[in-house]
């Protein structure tokens, strides 16, 4: 339940100036966040970053993923994807061709980024760690997710005609490792990898917007559409007027079921709004079909048989995709969310890291991290970079967090599960900011 917007709506998220017009809504989606969003950044119909005015649209269409941008982020603040999308100054060097003026108003957001804050400082360590690194492990993440990609067909097709509960289980997992492999892309240059999420029955151009441009930015805040699209039926913002102890007592109980029907719910309400509101769907929409196809066409048991097999792996796909991911590192009471009391220091790199807690054990396996939301720390800070160059950025990650007396925080799977729905129930807002030494 959104708060009352009219009374000190700018004390509501402590990121921002204005409530999310967004969140007023219902149903939200990524088009009414983008909505919304492009009302609340007053950029004028042209892309804002920091204090001045640009026209992207040339520039856009020679970006990796060109049309996406073109279409998303018109009209909008994009200050911090334009920083952590561009580690080179190339990008930089090109904007003042571009430039219309100064905006009028001052920006929506507090986050800073200055020279010698944490974000900038640790951006250009990583910029000359990249020049000498060797890409190399890029072609093992990618021989990875093919692996995961082919996977999914043979368990599928094996647990079909062996009519196997076990061997579904499999292909659901595959499905979800598709899923959570693919998320490495979404930042990246369009190819033909982002389209294999769709095989899920979600689609990743929404993913895109709720993912790259909305979490990744404003991750734990009332901008942050990975969370305010899961409300009524889980909240984790704290406060009495977002859920009562009831409501959150009863997300606890809920969250498995929501897990299960995560990826059919998706594509069920974006044809329910395409047929009711507007055309939401894509031409991409029909690869999740395949799956079932493949198996009509080629187990031989039969269009009904085919349709329950494939029912039955989605659905077992959702529930560890919901449960990977909506424990994978965000959600824990020591972790910052709106309302909780925020470092005066308002440097978004820094943000970052009080938003995030590290999965620790899954550091030695490649495949867990690309498959298990691992390295989320520098993965956040550094979107456009594949997880199998990460590992290699923790040297100046630590230096730098060093010298501004931060520390990475890391706990095991089983910790983030026990702090997710401990946050589910959490009512009261930490009244200390990250770093204080209750936090420690």
């Amino acid at each position: 339940m959104a708060p009352n917007v009219k009374e000190d709506a700018w004390k509501v998220s402590g990121i921002s100036r204005t409530y999310p017009s967004y969140r007023q809504h219902k149903p939200i989606t990524g088009e009414s966040w983008l909505e919304g969003k492009n009302a609340d950044d007053e950029a004028e119909g042209l892309w804002r970053i920091n204090d001045k005015l640009y026209d992207l649209t040339d520039f856009a269409a020679r970006h990796p993923g060109g049309a996406f941008w073109i279409e998303s982020t018109r009209g909008t603040d994009i200050t911090e994807p334009f920083e952590s999308h561009h580690i080179e100054e190339r990008a930089r060097g090109m904007l003042s061709k571009f430039e219309v003026r100064k905006a009028s108003k001052p920006r929506n957001y507090k986050f800073t980024l200055k020279d010698d804050g944490f974000y900038m400082t640790l951006k250009r360590r990583v910029r000359e760690k990249l020049r000498k690194l060797d890409y190399s492990p890029t072609k093992k993440t990618e021989f990875l997710h093919l692996g995961i990609l082919i996977s999914v067909f043979l368990f599928s097709w094996a647990g079909t005609v062996l009519d196997s509960l076990l061997i579904r289980s499999l292909a659901g997992l595959a499905l979800c490792w598709v899923a959570t492999s693919t998320h490495n892309y979404f930042h990246q240059r369009d190819s033909w990898r982002m389209y294999t999420f769709n095989l899920t029955l979600m689609n990743f151009r929404n993913w895109r917007i709720s993912h790259a441009l909305s979490h990744h930015v404003y991750a734990n805040s009332l901008h942050d559409l990975e969370m305010s699209m899961f409300e009524p039926f889980m909240c984790w913002i704290p406060g009495r007027q977002y859920a009562s102890k009831m409501q959150r007592w009863i997300s606890v109980v809920i969250s498995p079921v929501v897990y299960v029907f995560l990826f059919q719910e998706q594509i069920i309400l974006r044809s329910i709004l395409s047929l009711t509101k507007r055309n939401l769907m894509h031409w991409d929409d029909l690869i999740g079909f395949i799956l079932p196809s493949f198996l009509y066409l080629s187990t031989g048991v039969g269009l009904k048989a085919s349709l329950i097999s494939w029912q039955i792996i989605v659905a077992i796909g959702s529930f560890i995709f919901g449960f990977v991911g909506l424990t994978a590192a965000h959600h824990d009471p020591r972790i910052l969310h709106d309302g909780d009391a925020q470092r005066p220091d308002f440097d978004w790199g820094l943000y970052q890291m009080d938003t995030i807690i590290d999965r620790g054990d899954i550091k030695w396996s490649d495949l867990l991290v690309l498959t298990h939301f691992g390295e989320h720390a520098l993965h956040h800070l550094f979107p456009t970079l594949d997880h199998g160059v990460l590992k290699h950025l923790y040297p100046e990650l630590r230096q730098t967090m060093k010298e501004f007396d931060m520390e990475l925080r890391e706990i095991n799977h089983w910790g983030h599960i026990k702090g997710q729905n401990q946050q589910l129930l959490r009512m009261n807002r930490n009244p200390l900011p990250p770093g204080s030494k209750k936090f420690k």
